[in-house]
């Protein structure tokens, strides 16, 4: 043990939990081939650091640590099982375990790729796989999932449950599997690995790693499959907006938007990088999702280096990517770009229709384009009135300054 106190043992916990809960439950879920078996140990085993961290200070490796409590729960639950069965396959799963905890040696492989993929497997019911890989391998709470899904946190739980019970009755293998078989399981796992990403934007303890972690993932898979042009694009996505990070707050803390950013902040390594990876995924063909978003990460790229304006561009770009995936918030970023071409009346009524969708109402981005739609028309009432919802959905103290400050000019 190398450091003690009760404040420092529950704050490594928290630590470890959101950096390694998805390498530690992928891991253990490869070992044991049951994964919410593997949560379950891997739970307990978090309650017993934070029982004892606090009191006998903090392993010199928390995530073999944890590992090694986590095997123990299940090699006494297997233990009862035996006794109750006389199993042969629960002894040789036991024989396997202490074999492989006394060799370990504080390396712990990385198989979160290899549990997306599991995640991702044809038997698994389409709706399930991307909720259930944000769960497993982000843990991420149903409650989280079902938000950014547009359902019920009932709805989502039930259908993570099934999408379990799913791996363990079917024997799910936990291995990336064939590359011939790949390209069918993509879609979960990069919408998974695009979803981390974005979490990793929140102004929250760990949010960063989260980002880093996602852009490693993206190049895992575009190692893998070179030929195909979606992990490439999403690559190149994350790449264009990794690359803003550090102009995105000013040197008090502010938020800064976009167009108020300096570009001088921006990393443009990482920008000639994303340019490249988005060339290769065009030439490979055919056009998808990843590509088109980053196209428009490009083209806003472009247009604040340049200062010359290609919003006609972007409004086509979204045009696209509308026909390709269809979603409200498509919808809602093309009539932010419908402002700046001066059809902001055509805009604001794509923003009251997408109001009849019940999804609408707890969703920030919404609430905001509204609000500054509105504030250029010169509907000032009706844009407070949307700012003032939107300060209340924002969870972010910068954005929420920054949206404050906008409802004081349109009030004034």
């Amino acid at each position: 043990m190398t450091v003690s106190g009760s404040t420092v043992g529950r704050t490594a916990a928290e630590r470890v939990a959101r950096e390694s809960y998805g390498r530690l439950v992928s891991y253990l879920s490869g070992r044991l081939g049951d994964l919410a078996s593997a949560e379950d140990a891997l739970a307990t085993a978090f309650l017993t650091a934070l029982e004892k961290w606090p009191v006998d200070g903090v392993p010199d490796n928390p995530d073999a640590w944890l590992l090694t409590i986590a095997r123990r729960r299940k090699l006494d639950d297997w233990r009862k099982d035996k006794v109750k069965a006389k199993s042969a396959d629960h002894l040789a799963l036991i024989a396997e375990e202490l074999s492989s905890a006394a060799k370990m040696d504080g390396d712990i492989a990385d198989r979160r790729l290899a549990l997306m993929f599991a995640c991702a497997h044809p038997d698994i019911d389409v709706s399930a796989r991307t909720p259930l890989i944000l769960q497993t391998v982000l843990g991420l709470t149903a409650a989280d999932i079902a938000a950014r899904f547009f359902v019920s946190p009932r709805a989502m739980g039930q259908r993570l449950v099934r999408a379990k019970a799913r791996i363990k009755d079917e024997k799910i293998p936990f291995l990336v599997p064939e590359k011939e078989e790949l390209s069918h399981r993509l879609p979960p796992v990069l919408a998974s690995i695009y979803a981390a990403y974005t979490s990793g934007w929140m102004d929250i303890d760990g949010a960063q790693a989260l980002g880093q972690e996602a852009i490693w993932l993206a190049s895992v898979v575009v190692s893998l499959l070179p030929q195909e042009p979606e992990p490439k694009g999403l690559l190149a996505l994350m790449l264009y907006s990794e690359a803003r990070r550090s102009s995105r707050r000013s040197p008090d803390g502010a938020f800064v938007p976009l167009d108020g950013q300096d570009v001088g902040l921006w990393d443009h390594k990482r920008l000639r990088l994303a340019e490249g990876l988005l060339r290769e995924a065009n030439a490979n063909g055919p056009t998808g999702r990843y590509q088109i978003e980053a196209a428009i990460q490009s083209a806003h790229v472009a247009r604040r280096l340049s200062g010359i304006s290609n919003w006609h561009a972007l409004v086509s770009l979204y045009d696209v990517l509308g026909r390709i995936a269809p979603s409200p918030v498509v919808t809602l970023n093309r009539s932010v770009a419908l402002v700046r071409i001066g059809q902001a009346e055509a805009a604001l009524g794509h923003i009251h229709a997408l109001a009849a969708d019940p999804r609408m109402a707890d969703y920030l981005p919404y609430w905001t384009a509204r609000a500054q739609i509105c504030a250029d028309l010169g509907r000032h009432v009706e844009a407070a009135e949307a700012f003032t919802v939107a300060i209340g959905l924002c969870w972010s103290e910068a954005e929420r300054r920054h949206l404050e400050e906008q409802r004081s000019n349109v009030l004034c």
